[in-house]
């Protein structure tokens, strides 16, 4: 009986596919999905968004979810994805004005009042449509529009009066539409990255931080301080945005299904997110958590004093002045109901 000897070649090849590292599966691609948080409502849409996915290409994109900054602090995230070296990344838009100041809209004091009102206005067809490519000329696509929760601030010391404000050294998101409203307040706004500020208010660096309410419960903030000012002078948009290079580099079905599951996703976590920021009042409560709030006239008035605020910015801004009248028609429309 003759017997063939295999070649060098045939032999290696053999061992590559044994590893799993020839053949379809070398060259599926990964789409890494990075946040700052964790068990919020930007987690919780990144898991859908996996499932999602794949009930439509099975194993076509593996998904891995890296959540509470394991790939670095919200700064290193944000320069990932425009470089590619993260494919999508999922945070409040105030973390992306410096990439484009057109993401400050979403941001403006008492553009928002209610959840609902959110979900009008991002979730709106024409408009999620324009969103989508909003930000393709910086090299990002959104591929998740999401509620996120009010803003809060939350301080080492009680703050039941504006004038407890001032000298403050408060912890803000990147955008000025929070950093001159604290400055307003006579507050000086901080923007420090999110796995920076517990050290921070440990060291008495900081007294405070502006934030969603339910970073304070995922993070065990009750376990640092006890206090929080229910402000709510804007509702937080999260955006998940995905290097343009990376989508481009997929196929059309792939680019299908992500862009299907994203929205599919966005449109799941609405409700879990609005239950998820009661959620985290009671958890707030439960850990002897103290909820202040300001007088009916002091809140009237910071609302005025922010809305004149906002309206000097954005005339300084034309570009973001034109994307805010964008949202604020959809938004009165909705009132108007």
């Amino acid at each position: 009986m003759i017997r063939f000897r295999p070649t060098l070649a045939a032999t290696a090849l053999a061992a590559l596919v044994a590893m799993g590292l020839a053949g379809p599966a070398a060259t599926q691609p990964v789409m890494k999905l990075a946040s700052a948080t964790i068990n919020d409502v930007q987690h919780e849409w990144q898991k859908v968004f996996a499932d999602e996915l794949a009930a439509r290409i099975g194993d076509g994109v593996t998904t891995e979810i890296y959540p509470a900054s394991q790939l670095g602090a919200i700064p290193r995230m944000a320069e990932g994805v425009l470089l590619g070296t993260i494919e999508a990344f999922t945070t409040p838009t105030s973390f992306m004005t410096n990439v484009d100041p057109r993401f400050q809209a979403f941001d403006v004091p008492g553009l928002f009042r209610t959840p609902e009102e959110v979900r009008a206005a991002i979730h709106d067809p024409e408009l999620r449509d324009h969103l989508e490519g909003m930000f393709l000329d910086k090299g990002l696509r959104v591929i998740g529009a999401i509620y996120n929760s009010p803003t809060v601030v939350f301080t080492m010391e009680p703050v039941t009066e504006l004038a407890q404000m001032r000298g403050k050294r408060i912890r803000t998101f990147a955008s000025p539409m929070q950093t001159r409203p604290m400055e307003l307040l006579g507050a000086t706004p901080l923007p420090l990255a999110l796995s920076e500020v517990v050290p921070a208010l440990q060291t008495g660096a900081l007294d405070g931080m502006l934030v969603g309410m339910p970073i304070l419960t995922a993070f065990k903030y009750y376990d640092i301080g006890k206090h929080i000012t229910d402000l709510r002078f804007a509702e937080i948009v999260s955006v998940t945005v995905m290097n343009e290079d990376w989508f481009q580099e997929q196929t059309a079905e792939v680019q299908a299904a992500i862009l299907e599951a994203g929205r599919a996703a966005e449109a799941a976590v609405f409700e879990w997110g609005v239950e998820n920021v009661e959620r985290t009042y009671a958890i707030w409560r439960e850990n002897d958590g103290v909820i202040n709030t300001l007088s009916p006239e002091e809140q009237a008035r910071m609302q005025a004093d922010f809305a004149e605020l906002a309206d000097s910015l954005l005339a300084a801004e034309p570009a973001v002045r034109a994307e805010y009248d964008r949202l604020f028609a959809l938004v009165e429309a909705v009132r108007a109901d």
